[in-house]
């Protein structure tokens, strides 16, 4: 049986697999930076020259399924964190593929929320999970993603979601101070603007008159030596508790709410022992209803590739016998 391409796109990196159908497992797993590479489909053809070279049957490779970080709405797709743009249907006979599958990136990570072992994620305070019930997620990286799952008729649809670009609301002083530095900087403030690497900067900034790059931040705040940076990271995870919050509302998660990216995994203690979770649940008259609703990090190290094969088999089958 032919093995089949799967992919997570981010705005700075590009992780590809391959994988047997009816398999759980990955063949080959390689990420590539998307700066090293002119367009996705360059990406895609240096990848599997580089699986070829290592022994795997990649010639008859027809079915192809990406996750990328951007709406897919129609044909054309353009990154708004990155200078990809392309045509799907180009792409895919650019690539001489029978299938190819573009969706949400995050739709594709909530879609491998309800298969998570408990070795994949990590609790993080109470609450109590209820089966077959929404899941919500929401996870700062390059940008913010947000979206869900809901259970139907024995399967679960993935929300392709922009959430992330909600206008902020600020819960105290601080945060009004955050708003108003940057309403004169951008005019919108979105959550995307302070929940992502280049919000951890603009938050430093705002609230410290001070340029750093994230890496510096967070790892000044892990490593004990900023006060200032420590409280920039603090701040940082305040917010995403209040806009997870704001995510398990309006989805009603009582099946939980994960939180995926690439940034809050490399905090440890500095997320796990901040103020998340009781902003999480600080909803005034529904601080109940978010107390009973439990909150997750996402630890598995590949969730989306999961998450888009399984969107890529919903694709597939209806075809099957046809």
């Amino acid at each position: 049986m032919s093995l089949r391409l799967l992919a997570d796109i981010g705005g700075t990196n590009a992780r590809f697999a391959l994988q047997e159908p009816g398999q759980s497992a990955f063949a080959d797993i390689e990420v590539l930076a998307c700066a090293d590479y002119a367009t996705l489909g360059e990406a895609m053809r240096a990848y599997l020259g580089k699986a070829a070279s290592r022994g795997l049957a990649v010639e008859g490779l027809r079915q192809a399924a990406l996750a990328i970080a951007n709406p897919v709405e129609d044909d054309r797709v353009s990154m708004t964190n990155h200078h990809w743009s392309f045509s799907i249907n180009a792409l895919r006979d650019e690539q001489e593929l029978e299938t190819l599958l573009v969706v949400n990136d995050f739709a594709a990570l909530a879609m491998s929320l309800p298969h998570l072992t408990a070795a994949g994620r990590e609790r993080i305070g109470g609450g109590l999970e209820l089966p077959d019930r929404p899941i919500g997620l929401i996870g700062p990286g390059t940008g913010l993603g947000v979206s869900g799952v809901i259970p139907a008729d024995g399967r679960w649809i993935a929300l392709a979601s922009e959430g992330g670009h909600v206008s902020f609301a600020p819960a105290n002083k601080d945060e009004v101070a955050i708003l108003e530095a940057l309403w004169r900087e951008f005019g919108h403030v979105s959550a995307e603007r302070l929940l992502s690497g280049m919000g951890l900067e603009l938050i430093h900034w705002a609230l410290h008159d001070e340029r750093l790059e994230a890496p510096g931040i967070t790892g000044a705040a892990l490593d004990g030596s900023s006060a200032a940076c420590r409280r920039t990271v603090d701040t940082f995870c305040a917010i995403l508790g209040s806009v997870a919050g704001n995510v398990a509302l309006t989805l009603g998660a009582t099946g939980g709410m994960y939180i995926g990216g690439g940034i809050v995994p490399r905090l440890g203690k500095l997320f796990t022992e901040s103020s998340f979770r009781a902003r999480f649940e600080d909803k005034g008259r529904l601080s109940p209803y978010l107390a009973r609703i439990p909150t997750y990090l996402v630890t598995e190290q590949y969730p989306a590739l999961h998450g888009v094969s399984a969107l890529l088999d919903d694709q597939i089958a209806p075809n099957r016998g046809a």
